[in-house]
């Protein structure tokens, strides 16, 4: 099992290496760095997986400190969600007072834009006071005027619920205003008592200024001739405005509607005054003094009302200007919410307003703040749970790993001990197999008697099945383990179709059948691939054809696979004139129609065929028969190992059922693809691909050139048939010509046509057209020449022995037997020419004068320790004119083949006690070695004057078919193996090419 197992430390060393290589490329330096732990120096994939694993993974303190490790997550981010909470609630809170103060800074906004509004208002009454009074003599203004436009111009000042105007009058003037008035001037009293009506008494107090009012809006013109200097808050807001020339404001108070209100004052100058003027020019220069009610209320109200549509906010506006502040508007439930205070700013410094706001609905719930705090807890806990999910997998997988590593290696070793025991029993089995089939083929070269020979073929027979039998099982036993492996060598398709119906030539016979086969032209004369394979999957189909087939025919095709697909109709036809026996037959199309290769091509545009210019090339090879056919029901499970149609099957055919699985999975070694078609009681099509390389043409491709110049006739009446006996002719150099129409051919004949030198008639056609056949034959033969053709009757295996011979005698025709080969129709032709080939024949059997010519009067040594395996390589090799000397045993055999010796060559058995073959030449090669050295020193014994380097060929000998390969061989230094028993190709092989090689060497 030496070979079996550096084939599998070959793949598996690769396989280290790439994975060192790519370990490397991803910094194996840095992570012994990074690593805690020390790495091995060789570390490759497998070893670091296992190394973390050991380490990290699979050490019980991680596993006890995951459940820390978790836990220790889930506080974590416990911590984090209320962070998160609380950051977002903050978030939250400061949006809702920012979006507070924003309705707010609004609301005190626009409760400021429309004061100003009215204020400007104001000012504008008093320039029009000023110009139109003051300006005019007389004055274009009275009451009733100034009542009417105050009354249609309220619009322009909406919060403002009256206006009134004072005029300046100092003591002097006072007797001469108030008689142009036609009143007095009236005192206004602080205290609630009212005020004296126009009848009352009123005590004259001297002072020096008067501000009565003598214009008024009609709501108030009862306030017409009152001092509002006499007031003294009233006085207070006079004075103030003369000096500052600003409106002023007075103290909220509560108005005639139970409101509260406050009045604004300004004041009206003779004339306009700079901007920088001083108080004291301000109070000479002021005329007069003009006031406006605003009713504080009302104008809130109009404002939110306006903004109803916003969020609902709870306004309160305070009058600031004292410690404590004075409710100008609102409810006094402020309650104890979020509040915002804005600053108003109605034009009078000495006074300070704010406004006060609350949102009336309580806070909603945070609900974004609450989801995604909860989200990230969720998120983390799934987080965690996959990360401890994921490690927990990975250490089951490692373990599973390192249980599956372990059963790898029982596997292994399993696969090692069936191995060897596969290939110790191949060997016990074959080896006296050897020696039976060996003598009975040494048998077969004595003189025997025609029983005799029956019974050593019979038993021959046996033997070749019994062996075939153990190669189906040892071929199933090395698919399954994968250790089939095809060969690429040089080979003749058409002479391995040819040997197979040579195989079969005798079956086909017993059971009346045609058996017929056709290989394209377009098929190579020489192919690179495997020929042992190939033969072996043409031959199970072919038994099984002729093993289920009672009548009829087995027909084996060979084409390209490119030819099939340029006509899909070749030879598909189910017509009885269209088949090679007239009985109908499986459509062959159906055993490819599911090929993937025939499914693209189908599908591709349609070109017309060509040659494949490139080295590969796509066969597509079918095996058609007239057989039983295969019930539907088990078309299924044809390709099944060890299944076969049926118990009955079993019984009568024999098999073990293995022959179909083994040939497709050769077929899926070939990168082909294996299909059938099959009808019950009609016939079954196998049909499989291979792709094969060509291989270089050389000159003995060329046909033979014995019949260049002879053309041939052949008479069938079923085309297919006719074909098949043009191939054969074809190859061996005869030009061909076809008729399946006798009549026409001997009109032709009559008309002086050129005849053909050959004409090869078959038997069945002869049968048919029995009443024209003796014309033919005498016209043939009646012509004026010295040459007449030479007539040939080709015979079915059905046809009586007894009606050949009698058409034979009476007629003096030449007798071919079916199935066509080009050696047999070869041997025919020459005979009937008279060019018999000078072959030694004894019983039957040809010899290979060509190996003959090799091994004549080769001096070999045969070494095996077996005494009947000796016997019959000695005999094999003895039988092609080598001088054989036979050894038991290895150390036998290195002390006969110490250098200098006279031997040729040496066959060595493999499997030998004490010292197997290998071993036996590795130590002769180390001994031809010592001489080779001895040689370049110059030190040369007699025996080696003309030797220039000593090698001894030596082929490896065994019934091993599993131990048995080229590589073991090439490892020990041998040249070559053959198997046992002795084949004469393989051996022609071998021997050809070492002592083509080696002869000159010694």
């Amino acid at each position: 099992m030496t070979g079996t197992a550096r084939g599998r430390r070959g793949p598996a060393g690769m396989e280290e290496k790439g994975e060192a290589a790519g370990l490397g490329f991803l910094g194996l330096d840095r992570m012994r760095l990074l690593l805690p732990l020390p790495l091995p120096e060789k570390l490759s994939a497998r070893t670091l997986r296992t190394h973390l694993y050991n380490h990290y993974l699979g050490s019980r303190k991680v596993r006890e400190q995951r459940r820390w490790l978790l836990l220790l997550w889930v506080v974590i981010w416990s911590l984090i969600s209320c962070c998160i909470l609380f950051l977002m609630s903050s978030q939250a809170v400061e949006k809702r007072r920012e979006a507070l103060a924003s309705m707010c800074d609004e609301r005190a906004r626009m409760l400021q834009d429309q004061f100003n509004v009215s204020m400007n208002h104001l000012q504008a009454l008093a320039i029009l006071i000023s110009t139109f009074h003051h300006s005019k003599n007389p004055s274009a203004i009275d009451q009733l005027t100034f009542a009417r436009y105050a009354e249609r111009t309220a619009f322009e000042r909406p919060l403002t619920s009256g206006v009134a105007y004072a005029v300046r009058v100092t003591h002097a003037e006072r007797e001469q205003f108030e008689r142009e008035q036609g009143w007095s001037i009236k005192k206004m009293y602080s205290s609630k008592k009212q005020s004296p009506g126009p009848g009352d008494a009123e005590v004259r107090e001297p002072a020096a200024e008067y501000a009565p009012v003598i214009f008024a809006q009609d709501a108030y013109k009862h306030v017409i001739s009152f001092d509002l200097l006499s007031g003294n808050d009233d006085r207070e807001n006079v004075l103030r405005a003369r000096e500052s020339g600003k409106g002023v404001l007075t103290a909220p108070f509560e108005l005639l509607n139970n409101r509260l209100g406050v009045i604004s004052t300004y004041t009206v100058y003779e004339s306009e005054l700079p901007p920088n003027a001083r108080p004291h020019e301000r109070i000479q220069a002021a005329i007069g003094y003009l006031g406006g009610i605003f009713d504080i209320e009302a104008l809130v109200d109009k404002l939110l009302h306006q903004l109803a549509g916003k969020q609902s906010i709870m306004v309160n506006v305070y009058d600031t200007t004292k410690e404590s502040p004075i409710s100008m508007y609102g409810s006094s439930d402020t309650g104890s919410g979020m509040c915002h205070v804005s600053t108003l700013n109605f034009g009078d410094p000495s006074r300070r307003h704010a406004m006060h706001c609350r949102f009336i609905q309580k806070p909603p719930w945070p609900w974004l703040a609450i989801t995604s705090s909860f989200g990230t807890i969720v998120i983390a806990l799934l987080i965690g749970y996959i990360f401890h999910a994921t490690v927990k997998r990975i250490a089951k997988v490692e373990d599973d790993y390192q249980e599956m590593m372990e059963l790898k290696k029982r596997a292994e070793a399993a696969d090692i001990a069936k191995s060897q025991f596969l290939a110790t029993v191949s060997h016990e089995i074959r080896t006296p197999m050897n020696g039976v089939l060996g003598m009975l083929q040494m048998l077969m070269d004595t003189d025997l008697d025609t029983t005799q020979q029956d019974y050593v073929r019979t038993a021959q027979a046996s033997g070749k099945t019994l062996v075939s039998l153990i190669n189906e099982v040892l071929d199933q036993a090395k698919i399954e383990s994968g250790k089939l492996e095809l060969e690429a060598v040089p080979f003749d398709l058409r002479t391995v179709c040819d040997d197979i119906l040579s195989l079969f030539c005798g079956k086909v016979q017993e059971k009346g059948l045609e058996l017929a086969v056709y290989v394209s032209d377009q098929v190579p004369h020489t192919l690179i691939g495997d020929p042992g394979r190939i033969r072996q999957i043409i031959t199970n189909l072919v038994g099984n054809s002729i093993k289920f087939t009672e009548r009829g025919h087995i027909y084996l095709t060979v084409q390209v696979v490119e030819e099939v697909m340029s006509c899909l109709e070749v030879e598909t036809a189910t017509q009885y004139t269209k088949t090679l026996s007239g009985y109908p037959v499986a459509n062959r199309r159906r055993s490819w129609e599911n090929f993937r290769l025939f499914n693209r091509e189908l599908h591709s545009s349609d070109v017309s065929f060509a040659p494949i210019a490139s080295d590969s090339i796509s066969l597509i090879i079918s095996v058609e028969d007239t057989g039983v056919g295969i019930p539907f029901e088990a078309q299924s499970r044809v390709f099944t190992p060890f299944m076969q149609v049926g118990p009955s099957i079993a019984r009568i055919h024999g098999g073990t059922g293995i022959g179909l699985s083994i040939s497709k999975c050769l077929v899926g070694l070939m990168k082909g693809e294996i299909g059938f078609a099959s009808k019950p009681h009609v016939g079954s099509t196998f049909t499989f691909t291979a792709v094969l390389m060509r291989a270089r043409p050389s000159s003995n491709e060329n046909k033979s050139l014995d019949f260049k110049e002879i053309n041939a006739l052949v008479v069938d009446h079923r085309p297919l048939r006719a074909k098949v006996t043009k191939y054969h002719l074809q190859r061996l150099g005869v030009k061909t010509e076809l008729t399946t129409d006798l009549d026409q051919f001997v009109s032709k004949m009559n008309c002086g046509s050129r005849f053909a030198k050959l004409v090869l008639i078959d038997r069945e056609t002869w049968l048919k057209e029995s009443h024209s056949m003796p014309l033919l034959v005498r016209k043939l033969r009646n012509k004026d020449q010295t040459d007449s053709p030479k007539l040939f009757l080709l015979e079915n295996p059905t046809s009586s022995v007894k009606s050949s011979s009698h058409i034979s005698r009476e007629y003096n025709l030449n007798v071919i037997m079916k199935p066509l080969r080009a050696s047999m129709l070869q041997v025919s032709l020459r005979r009937a020419l008279g060019e018999v080939d000078k072959v030694h024949c004894r019983n039957g059997v040809v010899g290979n004068p060509t190996l003959g010519s090799l091994l004549h009067k080769k001096q070999i040594i045969v070494v095996d320790d077996n005494i009947v395996n000796l016997k019959v390589a000695a005999g094999a090799l003895k039988k092609y004119g080598a001088e054989v000397t036979c050894a038991d045993s290895g150390k036998k055999a290195i002390t006969l083949l110490k250098a200098p010796h006279s031997f040729d060559a040496c066959f060595m058995d493999i499997q030998m006690p004490e010292m197997d073959g290998f071993e036996a030449t590795k130590r002769i090669r180390v001994m031809e070695r010592d001489l080779n050295e001895r040689l370049e020193r110059g030190e040369v014994p007699p025996e080696c004057a003309n030797v220039r380097q000593w090698r001894t060929p030596i082929l490896a000998m065994t019934a091993d078919v599993i131990q048995a390969t080229h590589e073991q061989c090439l490892k020990s230094e041998m040249d070559g193996y053959v198997s046992k028993p002795f084949e004469g190709e393989q051996l022609y092989r071998e021997v050809a090419r070492f002592f083509q090689s080696h002869d000159q060497v010694q």
